[in-house]
């Protein structure tokens, strides 16, 4: 299959623009800059999006059987999600004082970017964090488990949660009733964020509160191999009425850029998507897109850090810390970025892809070989090997 290079380019886009957005609000900049910065969940949501895709193209790789896809996927999330939720928690640790920034307003969003302070129940929280299971709590059993320590894993809980019930149920009733299936569960996670008790309302980490966007996912799968287009607009449109549902106009922002960004890929012949599609193929967007989870995941604990550090030696003065603040907060998660990917993410993905095809070849004809993820190659070779390997 051909290699989705426009859709590794639109990884880099998303991971840069959530670590912008995760910087904007603490710089003293207009607020018409930091405004159009301060979708992150969309940005996130169109994540969601892709792994649907990607996912789907995995299991098929493994024959939709269960133990090296699941060994694949844990390698591709564990090293650094482990390294950074390490870092975050050492971080979280420092005495750090918003009243440092006094150009920050109490009503400001980057009160809730950062963390402050040990949660009082970090015990079971770390062991939720540890298990990946801290998106299935309400706030009623833990609240606010969601976003303590690493605030951005708050997604990786979402991710597992559709691996595991996507590898129960895909091999039984396939992609097209799957996606089906996960749009019935996203209708039901409106009605019940519109019904139940605030105990037990759950956080946008459970994954009910997404399926709409894994769905959409699962549905361009098909469209990529050449399937009939029909579903994936039945499946836009049901989706498109399930986020306004949701009441926010910005909910409606992810699965028209996804749609944008898959015509860009599928038709860049066509003169409206040429442009769209060749600055996606970029060397630069490429580059990030190879970083983008690392980029995702590093961007807070760094950012605090940073932040603890600047807020010493501006003293107050707002100009001096956003001077310092704005370059800092860019190079600095791009430099650590690029030595994990090439230091803990290639060699995991590596191990995970080796061990991957022993516990499948007694299944899988080693002269086929298994179409592996893109976002699980060395570093090094995904952008010059984009034209011979596709993401599985």
């Amino acid at each position: 299959m051909k290699r989705l290079e426009c859709l590794d380019g639109l990884r880099g886009v998303l991971a840069v623009y959530v670590m912008l957005g995760h910087m904007a609000p603490f710089a003293l900049i207009p607020a018409w800059i930091v405004l159009p910065l301060s979708h992150g969940g969309a940005a996130v949501d169109v994540f969601f999006i892709l792994s649907g895709l990607v996912i789907v193209q995995s299991l098929e790789s493994f024959g939709w059987r269960g133990r090296g896809f699941l060994v694949a996927r844990a390698a591709r999330t564990y090293p650094v999600y482990l390294a950074m939720l390490a870092a975050a928690a050492a971080v979280q640790a420092l005495p750090f004082d918003f009243g440092r920034l006094p150009w920050l307003r109490a009503d400001s969003p980057a009160h809730a970017i950062w963390p402050v302070g040990w949660p009082q129940a970090w015990v079971t929280e770390s062991l939720a964090h540890l298990t990946m299971t801290h998106g299935l709590l309400p706030d009623g059993i833990l609240p606010g488990v969601w976003m303590s320590f690493l605030g951005s894993a708050w997604s990786l809980s979402t991710e597992w949660q559709f691996y595991v019930l996507a590898l129960l149920a895909g091999a039984r009733i396939g992609p097209r009733r799957m996606a089906a299936a996960f749009l019935c569960m996203a209708a039901i996670g409106v009605l019940w964020k519109a019904t139940a008790p605030p105990d037990w309302q759950f956080s946008r980490a459970f994954l009910p509160n997404k399926a709409q966007y894994f769905a959409l996912g699962i549905a361009s799968a098909g469209v990529v191999r050449g399937g009939t287009r029909s579903q994936y607009g039945v499946v836009l449109g049901t989706t498109l009425a399930i986020c306004a549902a949701q009441g926010r106009a910005d909910k409606l922002l992810p699965p028209l850029v996804w749609t944008l960004c898959l015509a860009a890929q599928l038709r860049p012949e066509l003169a409206s998507l040429g442009l769209l599609a060749r600055a996606l193929r970029s060397r630069v967007l490429l580059w990030l897109g190879a970083l983008s989870y690392c980029i995702y995941l590093t961007n807070e604990p760094v950012h605090e850090l940073l932040g603890f550090g600047l807020a010493a030696v501006a003293g107050g003065n707002g100009t001096l810390f956003t001077a310092l603040w704005l370059p800092g907060a860019v190079l600095l998660p791009l430099l650590l970025s690029a030595g994990l990917h090439a230091w803990i993410e290639v060699p995991a993905l590596r191990w995970g892809r080796a061990y991957a095809r022993k516990v499948d070849a007694a299944a899988v004809p080693a002269a086929s070989g298994p179409s592996w993820p893109v976002a699980d190659l060395p570093p090094g070779t995904r952008v010059k090997r984009m034209l011979h390997l596709h993401r599985g």
